[in-house]
């Protein structure tokens, strides 16, 4: 029965674990689109500064805790990924800026 029930959990883990592989595949895909959009203001904006934009994070964290507490996603979980994904991105739109 213990071997069974082991059998089972791996079968189950293994279901999971290709749903995760497919929601990241299509998490990669917003992110493609987020860079896009991101790479089009950052030759819009007029300075490092303006990239930056401390105010324009916290909206867009205050925005993201909202959408994940509709949701009912655990809004600390999305702000943290929101502040790794902000980080890299303002780094990237950065230079973006400098590219001739």
């Amino acid at each position: 029965m213990a071997g069974e029930d082991e059998e089972q959990n791996a079968q189950q883990l293994m279901a999971v674990r290709d749903a995760i592989n497919e929601v990241d595949e299509q998490i990669v895909s917003l992110i493609s689109r987020r860079e896009r959009l991101v790479r089009r203001a950052g030759t819009l904006k007029r300075d490092d500064a303006s990239v930056r934009a401390p105010a324009r994070v916290e909206q867009v964290i205050t925005n993201v805790r909202g959408y994940a507490s509709k949701l009912g996603v655990d809004p600390t979980v999305v702000e943290h990924t929101y502040r790794a994904m902000i980080s890299a991105f303002i780094e990237f739109e950065l230079r973006v800026r400098r590219e001739p």
